[in-house]
């Protein structure tokens, strides 16, 4: 089974549409009821899906979801922690500290906790994956983003943590950096500012889409990705390799 949290929407939603077709059986988690729509698409499509709707920012969510994916769809072969949360706030903003709290209980601390709750199945048969949806922000930082950007430095650094320390139990651990892409994150910003940020600051000279970061993310789960751990696999474009 692979697990895929963030699975409503987003490169969430695209990677388990990705899973599905490749033929694996996807246990989708979400904070949004929308999940079960996810699940019941991949379901009408002859694929084996099932979802639950939990806010992982608390810590005793992760345990739990995986224990009930677990007992419907059997043990878990492949994590993606692809769920997250962007909340803008300055450093002496009122919202600050709210902001700072929910983003790295969602953004940090629960892909560790998902990790703990899987890594028994993981490492079973000496080849579980796990791969983290990271962000260019953790690469670099943009103004008002200290919460998101600190939690996305640190998943890069929990990304390489665990690659180091799983590697000789059999699972591999790698993270994904997406860049400018459309997903309900940049639904908010018009248009004609996402063709302008674009044709300035990327190569590419367009907005990626979910399912282009979802094949990068399937991509690092195959047999044959099996010498690959703690990369960091940057989809941004070209951004972040341009200089000026």
């Amino acid at each position: 089974m692979a697990i895929i949290t963030g699975a409503a929407s987003g490169i969430g939603r695209a990677t388990a549409s990705a899973f599905a077709e490749d033929g694996a059986v996807v246990g989708l988690l979400d904070r949004s009821e929308e999940v079960a729509s996810v699940a019941g698409g991949i379901v009408a499509a002859g694929g084996r899906a099932v979802s639950l709707s939990v806010d992982l920012a608390d810590p005793a969510a992760p345990a739990a979801a995986v224990d009930a994916l677990r007992s419907q769809l059997g043990p878990v072969d492949v994590l993606v922690n692809a769920a997250g949360v962007s909340m803008p706030a300055a450093i002496d903003g009122d919202g600050w500290e709210e902001a700072w709290e929910r983003t790295l209980a969602v953004n940090l601390a629960a892909p560790a906790r998902m990790v703990r709750a899987c890594l028994a199945d993981l490492e079973r048969e000496g080849e579980g994956r796990v791969v983290n949806v990271a962000s260019t922000e953790g690469l670099g930082a943009t103004r008002y983003l200290s919460p998101y950007t600190a939690s996305k430095h640190g998943v890069i650094g929990v990304t390489r943590s665990l690659a180091v320390e799983l590697a000789r139990r059999g699972v591999n651990v790698s993270c994904v950096c997406p860049g400018p892409i459309n997903t309900g994150m940049t639904a908010v910003i018009p248009d004609e500012a996402k063709a302008t940020f674009a044709k300035r600051r990327v190569p590419i000279g367009r907005y990626g889409e979910p399912e282009e970061v979802a094949h990068m993310i399937l991509s690092l789960c195959l047999p044959v990705a099996s010498f690959t751990t703690g990369a960091v696999l940057v989809v941004d474009g070209g951004m972040t390799a341009q200089v000026g």
